[in-house]
């Protein structure tokens, strides 16, 4: 059985190989792959790379067990309030807003309750 000349998918260079063979490395095909899932993959990438960035900033101003903040020190630290992973509604109709197990609920005059959820400990 003798292998067979082939052009790489990627580069267009021509190399030898098995019949089913499309790229001359994987340096090709692992570029050739990405160039096909960027434009899918990158939007979620955003969206889970704001969501990170969302939790990180809400751990590293949660002191103890709660605390407060104002929104605008939220937005001044790159917090999204548009992204979040879920929404938990108490008994007495406060909506807390999670990202991840970190979450906050909306206070009066412009203030935020962090808080982090006990169950993910």
């Amino acid at each position: 059985m003798s292998a067979e000349k082939r052009t790489c998918l990627e580069c267009g260079e021509p190399f030898n190989g098995r019949v089913d063979k499309k790229f001359c490395s994987d340096l090709c095909r692992n570029s050739h792959n990405n160039s096909i899932n960027s434009d899918s993959t990158s939007f979620v990438r955003n969206i889970t790379n704001t969501l990170r960035k969302n939790r990180r900033i809400l751990a590293s101003n949660l002191k103890g067990e709660t605390s407060k903040i104002t929104i605008q020190k939220l937005k001044d630290l790159g917090f999204n309030f548009n992204y979040y992973t879920n929404i938990s509604t108490t008994k007495t109709n406060n909506q807390y807003v999670f990202c991840y197990e970190y979450g906050y609920l909306l206070l009066e005059n412009e203030w935020v309750l962090i808080v982090k959820n006990k169950k993910a400990e």
